[in-house]
C-alpha cells in the first residue's frame, strides 16, 4: 500500500505537464510591433489570406467595433477578404450558438490586447471558448498580442480589474488554456519585467512561465514552442536552477525552440 500512495504522489508530482493543442497553432506576440513577417506567418498559419478569419477586440475599452475597426486591422491590409469581429459582453449572448457561428468556420482567430480580465469575464466558461479550442481542433491558429496573449495560458497573469500591476488576483486567475499549465507574460523586456514571473511559479510551482517580449512572438504547435520574433522569451521553471548570474529564469532566443516536456531548448 505504502509502494502505491509513493507511486501515486510521483504521478501526481508530473501529472499535467504544459503542453500546446494537438493540432493548430498558438501565435503568441507579447505587444509592441507586429513585424510584416509576423503577419505574413500568422497568415499562412491560417491557410493563407482566403481563408475566414475573426478578430476578437473584448480586452479594448469601449464597444465600436464595426466596419471601420475591420478595415483597420493588420488582416484587411495584408489582403485577407473574409475578416469578421466577434464581440460581446453579456455571457448569455457568448453561450449562444448564432454568436459563436463565425468561429465555426474560422481558420485564423486573432484576440486584440487591452486587459484581459475583460475577456475571461465575457468569455470564461461559454460555448465561445469551447468553440475557440475547436478551431485548433480543426487545425486552425489562434492568435493574440499583449492581453490577447496572456488569455490563452491556463493561469491568467495580471488580471485584477483594480489594475495590471497586481500578478495573481483571486477570482481572475483562470485563462482560456490553450496552453496548459503555463503562465504568460508580455512587454516583459521592454518594461523590465523579467522578474514578474518568480512569484506566480513559488506559488504554482507546476506552471510553466513565459514572459514574451516586444515585436516577439512564441509560436505553439503541441509541445514545441519556437521564438519567431526580434527579441527574447524569458522563461521561468521553477526546477531551474540559477546560473553563476544567479537568475531565476533563463532565455529563448530569437529561432530556438522549447521542448514543453522537458522544459529544455530543442537541439
Amino acid at each position: 500500500m505504502r509502494f502505491i500512495i509513493i507511486l501515486a504522489l510521483v504521478a501526481s508530482a508530473v501529472a499535467e505537464p504544459a503542453g500546446g493543442p494537438e493540432k493548430g497553432s498558438l501565435f503568441i506576440h507579447g505587444g509592441g510591433r507586429l513585424t510584416r513577417q509576423h503577419i505574413t506567418e500568422f497568415i499562412k498559419l491560417a491557410g493563407g489570406p482566403d481563408g475566414p478569419f475573426v478578430i476578437i477586440p473584448g480586452a479594448l475599452e469601449g464597444e465600436n467595433w464595426g466596419a471601420a475597426y475591420v478595415s483597420r486591422s493588420f488582416l484587411v491590409h495584408a489582403g485577407a477578404k473574409n475578416v469578421s469581429v466577434l464581440h460581446t459582453r453579456d455571457r448569455a449572448v457568448a453561450d449562444s450558438a448564432e454568436f459563436v457561428a463565425p468561429l465555426t468556420k474560422a481558420r485564423g482567430v486573432w484576440i486584440d490586447g487591452g486587459r484581459q480580465w475583460r475577456l475571461a469575464d465575457s468569455y470564461l466558461g461559454t460555448r465561445t471558448v469551447a468553440e475557440l479550442h475547436a478551431v485548433l481542433a480543426r487545425g486552425g491558429v489562434i492568435g493574440g498580442s499583449s492581453a490577447g496573449a496572456t488569455i490563452q495560458g491556463s493561469y491568467l497573469v495580471r488580471g485584477a480589474p483594480e489594475g495590471n500591476h497586481i500578478m495573481m488576483a483571486k477570482g481572475h486567475e483562470e485563462g482560456f488554456a490553450f496552453l496548459k499549465n503555463v503562465a504568460i507574460d508580455q512587454h516583459t523586456i521592454a518594461r523590465k519585467r523579467e522578474n514578474d514571473l518568480a512569484p506566480v511559479i513559488d506559488a504554482h510551482p507546476k506552471l510553466l512561465g513565459f514572459g514574451i517580449d516586444e515585436a516577439t512572438a512564441l509560436i505553439v504547435q503541441g509541445n514545441r514552442a519556437r521564438n519567431a520574433g526580434e527579441s527574447k522569451v524569458v522563461v521561468h521553471d521553477k526546477a531551474y536552477v540559477p546560473g553563476s548570474d544567479g537568475l531565476r529564469y533563463f532565455l529563448l532566443s530569437p529561432g530556438e525552440t522549447l521542448d514543453l516536456v522537458t522544459r529544455r531548448i530543442a537541439k
